[in-house]
This record gives C-alpha cells, sequence and structure tokens, in this order.
C-alpha cells in the first residue's frame, strides 16, 4: 500500500527517502549496502520499497517472507533469485550445483555451508552490469534458512553494486536480520497525517469523524486510508490499528458471492502468488472462475495479473481468516491437488497436512519425506517443522511418540530450544518404553545444556545412562561421556566432570575394553602416575581408531593434560582435513580454533591471525558468535595489556552470564601468562590460583607454571612448592619433552640450581612449542645475570628476545630486552610488524595470495566475492608497499 500525496513523492518520508537514495547512490558507484526498515503493520513500508524500486534506477529483484511458507526452507531466497537464475551457468561448477541443490532443481544434498557463497556469486554476476537492488518485504515471516543466508549476504556486498533493503516489523525479525543497519518508521505527523487523509479519502468526513480517525489511525497511513471506509467509528473495546484495518478489509467481503469468498480464500493459502495453482484449483472446485474473478477483484482486495497479488500482507491475512475451518481445509486440499508432487513434494505435503480434520498416516509419512529432504538442503528450522506436525497427524501412539522424539532432536538442531521444551513436555506422560525413557532424559540434558542450566543437563543424561546400562551397556558408557563431551563443547566443563565420574565409578556398566571413561575414571581416583599411560592408549587408539575421530573435544583435552603437542597437532590436522571435505562448520571451527592455539604457542603468530579470521568469518556465515579460548591465549602471549584485558572482560562477563565455567578459567589462566609477561607478579597469581581451582581437565595442569612463576616471584613458597609437586607428577608421567622442560624451568625457579635451567633448555629444543623454549632462555638469562655471570647470560638472553620477537610475544621479549640492557648489551628492535599494518582479515588474504592462492579460492574459505577479494588486495599493496602478487610472495614480512 503506497501513501502516496503527488506522483513520486510519499508524504512525511522525507528522512527515510535520504535514507534509501544514499543506499541505492552507493550501490551505483559500487557500494553495496543494506538496510532494514522496521516499523508496524501499515506504517508504509511497502511504499518505501516501492519508492525505491521506481526512483533507483536499479535492476531489482524481490522476495516477500510468507507467514504460511516460514516452514519451507530457502522459500524467500529463492523468491529473490528466479529472476537471476539465467547467470547460473557463469557460476564455477560448485556454486552452481549448490543453487540447484538448495532449490531443488536436481536432487541432492548441498553444502549448506557454501549456499550463501554461491548465492552471493550469483547476485555479483547478475549486477556485473547494471548495478542491482534486492527488495525483501515481511522480513519478519522469512523462513529460517533464508533469513541466514540473506543476511550473510547483507553483510558481504560492501564492495559489489548490490543494495538490499528489508521491510520488517519491530520485535520480530530474525537475530540475523536484527544485527543488520536499521531505521526506524514511525507514524506520520499530524500535518502530514492530515495531508494524506484528505488527498486521499474520497468520502466527505465531517469534523469530528476527521478528528476521530487521525487519533484512531496515530499516523499509520494504512489506517487513514482504512479507516474511513471502515466507517470512522470504532467500539468502546477497539483493538489495535493494524487489526481494526484487517476487519475494514473483511468488510469489502460482505455480500459477495461463495465462488468469489472461496477463491479469495485460495489466493490467501498459497503463498507463492502463482497463477499456474489457482486458476487449476479454481476449476478443481467447479468455480466460475471469470465471474468469481471479477467479483473478487471488485473488492480492491487482489489483483490478478502474472502474479497474484493482495492490495496489503494485511488484506491477505484478513481473508484467509475471515474463512471458516472448513472453507481453509478445502482450499487446501484443493491447492494440493494441483501441486506436482514430483517437482514441488513438499509444499503439496504442507496443504494436505493443512487440509486435514485429523490424524492421518498417509499425510504424516509424507511429512516425514519432507523432513528428510528439507534436511539434505540444510533446512534444519523446516524438517523440525514438518516432523512436529507429522507428530500431531499420526493416529498410532506409538508413531507419534518416535515422531515426538525426533522432531525434539531436530528443534534443537535448528537452536528452537523453547519449541523442543514444549514438544518434549507433551510425551510427559505418554507411555514409553525405557529406550524411549532413555531418549528422553537425553534430549533433556541437550536441552539443559543449551539453556545453560548446567546442574539438570548430567542429570538427566545420567539418567539415561542408568535406563541403558542392561539395555545397551555400550550406549550407556557413551551417555557419560556425551555429558562430557557437550560440558566441553558448550564450554562447561567446570564441575560436570566430578559429577559424572562420581556416577560412573558406580553406575557405569564395565566395558569390554578399557575406554576413555575408564582412563578418566582412573585418574580420578588413582592419580596422574596411574592414569597417563591408559590416556595415551586410549587417546591413540592402540593401533585402532584414534579418540578424535569419535570424540575431538575429549581428545582435545586429553592431549593438553598429556603435555602432547605432537598429538594435538595430528588431532588439529585431522579436524581442518576433515572439515574441508565434509563441510561441517562445527569440525572446521573447532580444527581452526585448535591450529590458532597450536600457533600462539609455537610462536608463528602470522598463522594464528590468519586461523582466527577464518574461523570467524566462518561463525560469520553460520551465524554463531566465533570461538574465544584462542583468541585469549594470542591476547595473552602478545602482551598488550590494555587491550587483553579488555578482551579478558568482554569473555568474563559472557560467560558469567552464561555459566560456561570453563571459558571463565581460560580467561584466567591467559590473565596468569599475561601478567607474568608484564612483571605484574601478584595479579598473575591471582588468576593463576583462579585457573586452577576447581580442577578441570588440561587446565589445572597447564596454569601450573605460571602458578610457580608468580608465587617465586610474590615470595610465596609454599604455594609454589604444591605446584611444581603437582607440575612434575603430571609431566614425569606423561614424560614429553614439552612438560618435562617446562617442568624443569619451574623447578630451577623453586630450586635455584642451574642444572634445572639446563635441563629445561636441553628438553625444550625437542619441543614445537617455541613460547615456552623461549621462557626457559629466558628465565637461565635472568638467574645467570643476577648470579653476576652476564657473559654467560646475554647468549640465553639473546635468543629470547629473538625467539619471543618471532613470536609476537611483546611483553616476554620487552622483559628479555630490559635484561640485555642490564648487562650493557641492546636488544635489536624488530621493525614495525606487518602484522599491526594489517587487519586479521588482511593478514589471512596477503598470506594465501602469497601462496598462490586465486581471489576465487580465497573467497571460498572466507566467504565474501572475488571483487571483495579484490578491494582488499588493493588495501594490502598499499600498506605493504607491493604492486604485484609477486612481489607480494617475495615479502619477507608475512611470516610464512
Amino acid at each position: 500500500m503506497t501513501s502516496v500525496h503527488r506522483p513520486g513523492q510519499l508524504v512525511g518520508r522525507q528522512h527515510e527517502m535520504r535514507h534509501i537514495d544514499e543506499l541505492t547512490g552507493a550501490a551505483r558507484a559500487g557500494r553495496g549496502g543494506a538496510l532494514v526498515l522496521r516499523g508496524e503493520a501499515g506504517i508504509g513500508k511497502s511504499a518505501l520499497l516501492e519508492h525505491a524500486r521506481r526512483t533507483a534506477g536499479l535492476r531489482t529483484v524481490a522476495a516477500s517472507g510468507s507467514q504460511y511458507e516460514q516452514e519451507l526452507p530457502y522459500a524467500a531466497l529463492h523468491q529473490l533469485c528466479v529472476p537471476v537464475l539465467p547467470h547460473l551457468g557463469e557460476l564455477p561448477a560448485p556454486h552452481a550445483e549448490t543453487l540447484r541443490n538448495t532449490f531443488g532443481l536436481v536432487t541432492g544434498a548441498p553444502d549448506v555451508f557454501r549456499v550463501g557463497l554461491a548465492a552471493l556469486e550469483l547476485l555479483s554476476r547478475a549486477a556485473r552490469d547494471q548495478a542491482l537492488l534486492c527488495l525483501v518485504d515481511d522480513a519478519h515471516w522469512l523462513d529460517t534458512a533464508s533469513s541466514q543466508v540473506l543476511a550473510f549476504l547483507a553483510r558481504r556486498i560492501a564492495c559489489e553494486p548490490v543494495a538490499m533493503l528489508f521491510a520488517a516489523r519491530p520485535g520480530s525479525v530474525a537475530d540475523e536480520l536484527d544485527e543488520l543497519p536499521g531505521l526506524a518508521v514511525g507514524g506520520l505527523g499530524d500535518a502530514d497525517a492530515r495531508t494524506l487523509l484528505g488527498a486521499r479519502s474520497h468520502m466527505t468526513l465531517d469534523d469530528q469523524v476527521r478528528r476521530r480517525i487521525l487519533a484512531e489511525a496515530r499516523g499509520n497511513p494504512l489506517a487513514l486510508l482504512e479507516l474511513p471506509a471502515a466507517g470512522g467509528f470504532a467500539p468502546p473495546d477497539a483493538p489495535s490499528v493494524p487489526t481494526r484495518v484487517e476487519r475494514g478489509y473483511r468488510a469489502r467481503l460482505a455480500g459477495l458471492p461463495a465462488d468469489a469468498r472461496l477463491l479469495l480464500t485460495v489466493a490467501s493459502a498459497d503463498p507463492t502468488g502463482d497463477p499456474g495453482l489457482l486458476w487449476p484449483a479454481a476449476r478443481h472446485l467447479g468455480l466460475d472462475v471469470r465471474a468469481a474473478g471479477e467479483a473478487a477483484t471488485a473488492t480492491g482486495l487482489i489483483e490478478f495479473s502474472t502474479r497474484i497479488g493482495f492490495c496489503h500482507p494485511l488484506a491477505r491475512s484478513a481473508v484467509y481468516r475471515a474463512a471458516d475451518p472448513e472453507q481453509r481445509r478445502t482450499a487446501h486440499r484443493a491447492l494440493a491437488q494441483v501441486t506436482d508432487p514430483a517437482a514441488d513434494p513438499d509444499r503439496r505435503a504442507w496443504h494436505r497436512a493443512q487440509a486435514c480434520t485429523g490424524p492421518d498416516e498417509d499425510v504424516a509419512a509424507e511429512l516425514e519425506r519432507s523432513a528428510s529432504r528439507a534436511r539434505s538442503r540444510g533446512g534444519t528450522a523446516a524438517a523440525a517443522a514438518f516432523l512436529e506436525r507429522a507428530a500431531a497427524l499420526s493416529l498410532d501412539t506409538a508413531r507419534r511418540t518416535e515422531r515426538t522424539l525426533t522432531a525434539v532432536r531436530a528443534q534443537l538442531d535448528a537452536g528452537a530450544g523453547d519449541t523442543a521444551a514444549r514438544l518434549l513436555e507433551t510425551v510427559e506422560n505418554t507411555a514409553l518404553n525405557e529406550l524411549q525413557h532413555a531418549r528422553a532424559d537425553l534430549l533433556r540434558g541437550q536441552l539443559a545444556f543449551l539453556r545453560h542450566t548446567d546442574l539438570d543437563g548430567p542429570a538427566h543424561m545420567l539418567r539415561a545412562a542408568e535406563r541403558l546400562a542392561d539395555l545397551d551397556p555400550g550406549r550407556s558408557r557413551d551417555c557419560f561421556l556425551d555429558a562430557l563431551e557437550m560440558s566441553l563443547v558448550v564450554g562447561r566443563a567446570t564441575g560436570v566432570m566430578d559429577t559424572v565420574l562420581t556416577a560412573a565409578r558406580t553406575s557405569a556398566p564395565a566395558p569390554d575394553l578399557p575406554d576413555v571413561l575408564s582412563a578418566l575414571v582412573r585418574l580420578d581416583t588413582d592419580g596422574h602416575r596411574a592414569a597417563y599411560p591408559l590416556m595415551r592408549s586410549v587417546l591413540d587408539g592402540d593401533g585402532g581408531t584414534p579418540l578424535w575421530t569419535r570424540r575431538p573435544a575429549l581428545a582435545v583435552m586429553l592431549a593438553g593434560e598429556l603435555w602432547d603437542p605432537h598429538a594435538r597437532a595430528a588431532i588439529t590436522e585431522w579436524l581442518l582435513k576433515t572439515g574441508r571435505e565434509s563441510g561441517s562448520p562445527l569440525v572446521l571451527r573447532l580444527g581452526l580454533a585448535q591450529q590458532a592455539s597450536c600457533a600462539v604457542l609455537s610462536g608463528d603468530l602470522g598463522q594464528a591471525i590468519a586461523a582466527i579470521a577464518e574461523e570467524e568469518a566462518i561463525a560469520d556465515a553460520v551465524g554463531g558468535p566465533p570461538v574465544t579460548y584462542h583468541r585469549l591465549q594470542l591476547a595473552a602471549v602478545r602482551g598488550r595489556r590494555r587491550e587483553a584485558l579488555e578482551l579478558f572482560g568482554a569473555v568474563t562477563g559472557a560467560a558469567t552470564a552464561s555459566g560456561a565455567g570453563q571459558l571463565i578459567a581460560n580467561t584466567h589462566w591467559a590473565a596468569a601468562v599475561l601478567h607474568n609477561g608484564l612483571g605484574d607478579y601478584p595479579a598473575a597469581l591471582a588468576a593463576a590460583r583462579q585457573a586452577a581451582a576447581h580442577g578441570d581437565l588440561f587446565l589445572a595442569g597447564v596454569c601450573l607454571p605460571e602458578l610457580v612463576e608468580a608465587a617465586v616471584r610474590c615470595g610465596e613458597h609454599a604455594a609454589a612448592d604444591a605446584a611444581l609437586a603437582s607440575l612434575t607428577e603430571r609431566t614425569e608421567a606423561s614424560g614429553t619433552a614439552s612438560g618435562l622442560g617446562v617442568a624443569a624451568y619451574a623447578r630451577g625457579l623453586v630450586t635455584g640450581v642451574e642444572d634445572h635451567y639446563r635441563e629445561a633448555v636441553e628438553y625444550l629444543e625437542k619441543s614445537p612449542l617455541v613460547v615456552y623454549r623461549a621462557r626457559a632462555h629466558l628465565l637461565y638469562g635472568e638467574w645467570l645475570r643476577r648470579a653476576g655471570r652476564r657473559r654467560d647470560c646475554r647468549g640465553h638472553l639473546r635468543t629470547a628476545h629473538e625467539l619471543l620477537s618471532g613470536a609476537g610475544a611483546e611483553a616476554f621479549a620487552r622483559r628479555a630486552a630490559d635484561e640485555l640492557r642490564a648487562t650493557g648489551e641492546k636488544a635489536h628492535a624488530r621493525s614495525g610488524s606487518d602484522y599491526d599494518r594489517l587487519t586479521e582479515q588482511e593478514l589471512y588474504i596477503a598470506r594465501l595470495v602469497a601462496t598462490g592462492a586465486t581471489s576465487k579460492e580465497v573467497a571460498a574459505r572466507l566467504f565474501l566475492s572475488p571483487r571483495t577479494i579484490d578491494a582488499h588486495l588493493r588495501n594490502i599493496f598499499r600498506k605493504l608497499g607491493v604492486t604485484s602478487r609477486r612481489r607480494l610472495r617475495d615479502h619477507p614480512g608475512l611470516g610464512l
């Protein structure tokens, strides 16, 4: 509905039109952007979209969310892309295949992770000759998959001649779109409201009626246009304006012939607006199509053209709601009858489901098949909706229960915790068998973890383990490990392991062969020396399948507990390879986080930053928050106090709010490393004590060297002795060069015996952990200088300074430089690092291009368009003072 006063001009919308004109003007100049117009129904958002279409001078594609089509994955994205699908043949084969699968043009499961990038490439090709305007109306009704991809596109078109304009109601926009730039569209001012009312009203209104309409409309343009026709007066209990306007639309149905009303109902029940469905459905119902169409058109509610369009979404809603339930079912039944089961089976199943008056096993089975197709196309939310409806239509109690439990699992996968909880409640009083009880308990546990109610999560999973102990001993033991693995994945392992292991000692069935649960129970019961050999055997798989192929999060923690960087490197390599081959965001992000963490400690700052940039790009692509712990480690080792403390504060606040105790412990460890590097030993001691307080797997051990150093410097000898004893027990049991070397320099700090420092340096020469190796040289050099052996200390201090500077460990490097100056030798400062000149994303791009990657290959990694990569390269060349890719390959500052 367009509130127009004179041609081409909206009344009272100069501010909004200026923003829109700036957006479309920037797109014409090659600078893309997005804007979300937010306002109540009827406020004029659609009119503003029409203004953009009419005045921008851009090629326009459009889509609209549908209240009745939210279950169908990529429905809105398909609408938007249909006009530009002729460019599909210009795309690289993987992108084209992804979109064909996504839109059901061919059968197969697309790589959901790449849908956004493929759509970006398609829009980029379509905008090559003329800038593109993408209009998305009713964005609050977008299906989940489309919402995620459209938000992905909106964040990545900065270097494309593409403008995206969304219209949505406030408070109902998907989280992804809520993060985009927005503009609130409010009601018209009094003068503008009077102007619009006078210009568009064909009725003679007396002053009292006019004042009443202006008061009721509250500046809402649609209300100003529709309320006069509705009579101008409201009953004392008048509802909100949109509902009042809806009643006005319903009033137009009064006196219509039955055929015309049914035709309108069928049109309102079909979200596609496809005449190829409406007219066959009408004929199937035996309607007099010509007469019914003329009568329906005369209401002004609908326009029959190449697309069927209602004058406003509220009009469509009013027509659908005005029909009685049997009329709606009749409409859906006819639409199902004329929908091609081969070309559009899911929409047909949806119409059949809406036509049901009660349970229908045939329809329920069809919905199950639709759920399977939706899941294969990445429509997790759609799969969950299909399964929920299938459960509701199930006549057999057992099948209804099974489908409900499967729907709960799908809703959890889709992140719909409230819906999952509601569905779980429906089986509370159902007669479940023990296996179903166990499934329900597992689902309750997973729901509790996702909702951050940690105390409930493990309890439900342990109850599932007890139910399965006799029925399926192997699965029962898996339930114990599921609780641990999930607690690690969501960052809340603190305290959970004690609960799980206490229960496992008494309730877990005996394993056929010792497994990871056996190793953890032994660690808890008998200590590190007794448990480490079994932990090592379980981690490596003893010639069988390594633990990380089944439980990567637990495997990472075991490798850290064993002070084994080589095992962590193997796990990281497997995660990266598997994640890239499978397209699994979760696996790949875990691998990149591990790559960054390993790179920080091995002194490869460039690789660490590059891995962080790629992980963040993937997190953004899938609409999730980036992983945090590797960023904490990088900030700690770099030693920039202000930056690090700001990050630590933000992470601690978020982790406290969500109950992520393990992440808080990670922050304390990082703070201990930071403050030891800065020489603020009281702060380092306090942080290290907090990191070790809960005895978390891996974290409790890795913070001990920090605790020893800080305690020694603060004169807390008892604390240093106790921490050293614990560290020694762990590292001697593991027997790795890395662990033995770190324990040796900690022992040197406590004893002051030179051989311990020398032993540390010798062990750590065999370790890939460059930062720890450098710290061993630093501590040995500091000890030698304080012993008055200036000549002997300089070599160790120079080595420490070179290694630490190269690793980007600025605070520790300053300690080494200060020590060298105290011996009368000046440390050679490194030139300004390219890591500071470039953003994380630019550094990642530069490193990939320097190794020979093309813009298309880099774009695929970062989910950007090649045009955007080329724009970044221009900035990189300017910052580094190079003029070509070849010179970039030869640049010494990229850390390759």
